[in-house]
């Protein structure tokens, strides 16, 4: 029973929220109703929670030891000797295979783009990781991945609007992580994650800043924009652009003055005005479009 509860916690099924980036496409295309795109689309979601499940076992297996050095990934299944290094390979192979497979029952796109994703991760994981500003480049590109396999992967036509502030808004976050991770780690932080020696507080501040910053207006413009009412034929969705600004700022805040930032997922579950906000944002677009 420990071994397989091991095994499970290598594919971090508590991070899978983030593939609801593949079902995005699908609401603001208004292709939820057709029941064969809609089955591509969760089919297309579970392919990518099996790869990023592989993603985060080869990860481990290839990090055990310096994972042992960290007040939290000490944690985790190989690190702390529940699984081997081998054991934990195998199964990211298992899992990378399980999600081609699921990915091809949607369609060769979704097969190739999540064949893409796996391919980029993998790069990430052997190097890519060591580069200041291309690692958190690398991390948002494989959100862009998602969110194309949720529209051009199943038949929807993806919006520029959309993959413009998807982008931002991975971009925000992956900077948010390196600057908690920084805020929190202090001097042993290059000994944790090696890119964090390039990278300074002041410079990420700023970073961060401009990709809030550049996140909120592309999403004001694209609620205002003419073309946005005639897709989802309403001028209404301006009214969700509250709810975007208390989520991002709030976010800041946990980041500055409560030690938080470091993982979306874990932050959407401790603040309750955070979780709040995503929520009023889920429910304002689903009444207005829906």
């Amino acid at each position: 029973m420990r071994r397989a509860l091991a095994l499970a916690q290598l594919l971090r099924p508590q991070q899978w929220v983030k593939n609801a980036f593949v079902l995005v496409g699908l609401v603001f295309g208004h292709a939820w109703r057709d029941a064969g795109t809609l089955a591509a689309a969760l089919a297309a979601t579970a392919a990518f929670c099996l790869a990023s499940g592989a993603v985060y076992a080869f990860n481990d297996a290839r990090d055990a030891e310096s994972d042992r050095d960290h007040p939290d990934k000490c944690g985790r299944p190989v690190a702390r000797g529940a699984v081997t290094p081998r054991e934990a390979q195998a199964l990211a192979a298992l899992a990378a295979a399980a999600a081609l497979g699921v990915a091809a029952w949607a369609g060769w796109r979704v097969a190739a783009i999540v064949a893409a994703y796996l391919g980029l991760s993998a790069a990430y994981t052997l190097g890519l990781k060591r580069v200041a500003v291309l690692e958190v480049v690398s991390i948002a590109a494989g959100f862009m991945l998602r969110l194309l396999a949720g529209t051009t992967g199943i038949g929807i036509e993806p919006s520029g609007w959309l993959l413009a502030c998807g982008f931002m808004l991975t971009l925000f976050l992956g900077f948010a992580k390196r600057r908690a991770e920084i805020g929190r780690l202090a001097a042993d932080a290059g000994q944790h994650r090696t890119v964090l020696e390039s990278y300074s507080a002041g410079f990420l501040d700023k970073a961060i800043a401009l990709c809030a910053a550049g996140m909120v207006a592309v999403y004001t413009w694209y609620t205002l924009a003419a073309e946005t009412a005639l897709l989802h034929g309403t001028r209404s969705l301006v009214l969700t652009v509250p709810w975007v600004l208390l989520g991002t700022l709030r976010y800041l805040y946990r980041l500055r003055f409560r030690g938080g930032g470091g993982d979306p997922a874990d932050e959407l579950l401790r603040d309750p005005l955070l979780a709040a906000a995503v929520a009023g944002w889920v429910a304002t677009v689903l009444w207005l479009i829906g």
